[in-house]
């Protein structure tokens, strides 16, 4: 018998010198291959549907779209793709998030060279993959809901809206965001007057703030 195909990964962080670092652990093992590298999450998920990857690992901030953002594309479009997130945050809304966007396991960069291999090989097999501090939030989480009786809180802006908190963020005129996404300039507008109405804030500064503030872009 031949030995199966090595897994086909698609590897996403914004950081050239941790991807390299990410790829010499993946690549070394015989059953793990990366087949595509993107430094943001819009590239991640454009070479996800020309490259068909079995695994996607994907940092959280990187620009244009999150990994977060990415995986919920990725769960929409490429169901087929399992995914998993290696960050740098040990931040329980951060998991909660990549559990509700499809993620099936979450690794920390910082102990990247112990669990990362293994971490693939569980999602491959179908299995989650949780950090021990991710076990402890779980319970934690589903101990809460016993006690209160109720589900946790649906998230406060669509999909389309933290888009473009993203975007503005980063800086992007209205114009750009409509030619990046595709829509038109007055309907970033009326988004982005949502946004303001929702979160109770004043101007693109105080977006920005909140932006840094839950992690879609970088301080």
């Amino acid at each position: 018998m031949t030995d199966p195909s090595p897994a086909r990964i698609l590897l996403a962080d914004d950081h050239a010198l941790v991807r390299r670092g990410v790829r010499l652990i993946l690549d070394a093992e015989p059953d793990l291959t990366v087949v595509a590298e993107a430094d943001d999450g819009a590239e991640a998920v454009a070479l996800a549907r020309e490259h068909r990857p079995d695994l996607a690992v994907l940092d959280i901030a990187m620009p244009r779209l999150t990994g977060l953002q990415a995986a919920r594309e990725l769960s929409r479009t490429c169901p087929e793709t399992r995914i998993l997130v290696l960050t740098m945050y040990d931040n329980e809304q951060f998991f909660f998030e990549a559990l509700a966007a499809g993620a099936s396991g979450y690794v920390l960069k910082s102990v990247a060279d112990r669990d990362l291999v293994e971490a693939c090989r569980a999602t491959m097999r179908g299995e989650p993959f949780l950090y021990p501090g991710a076990v402890d939030a779980l319970v934690r989480d589903y101990l809460d809901r016993v006690r209160e009786g109720g589900a946790p809180p649906s998230r406060t802006i669509t999909d389309r809206e933290e888009e473009i908190l993203k975007l503005v963020a980063e800086g992007h005129t209205s114009q750009q965001i409509a030619e990046l996404l595709v829509i038109s300039p007055r309907t970033v507008e009326r988004h982005r007057a949502n946004l303001l109405q929702k979160l109770g804030l004043k101007d693109r500064l105080e977006l920005t703030r909140y932006a840094i503030r839950v992690g879609l872009i970088e301080p």
